[in-house]
């Protein structure tokens, strides 16, 4: 599978808001980097992470360009409700081995209705 295809599917995953599902698309060391947030170490970790934030709210993941250089993708994406953003995956042996994300917190938190922190 081309890393272009992981990423289709990874979206269709997200988007079925499936953490144990994305969970399997990590590798068992893998960290996730939202910059928002600090980063998250390892499948399992990772696999909390997504159950914790789908049950703070609906996300929805509109693909707008997937690009592949060598062991990376690039997933350049917004939401139904304006939110935009990016995300780069390297990809080793078919399996996400690291993911760097790049989106608006503070837009988000007010979009959802959550809380804005004070700090």
């Amino acid at each position: 599978m081309s890393r272009k295809e992981l990423i289709t599917q990874w979206v269709a995953t997200f988007n079925a808001a499936d953490a144990a599902g994305l969970a399997a698309f990590y590798h068992e060391d893998a960290i996730n980097h939202q910059v928002a947030n600090e980063p998250i170490e390892g499948k399992a970790a990772i696999q909390e992470m997504f159950a914790r934030e789908f049950a703070l709210a609906e996300m929805v993941c509109i693909i707008e360009n997937i690009f592949e250089d060598g062991d990376w993708a690039i997933l350049e994406w917004k939401d139904p409700l304006g939110l935009r953003g990016c995300g780069f995956f390297q990809i080793l042996d078919g399996k996400i081995k690291f993911q760097r994300g790049y989106w608006d917190k503070l837009s988000f938190l007010r979009q959802h209705n959550l809380p804005v922190p004070t700090e």
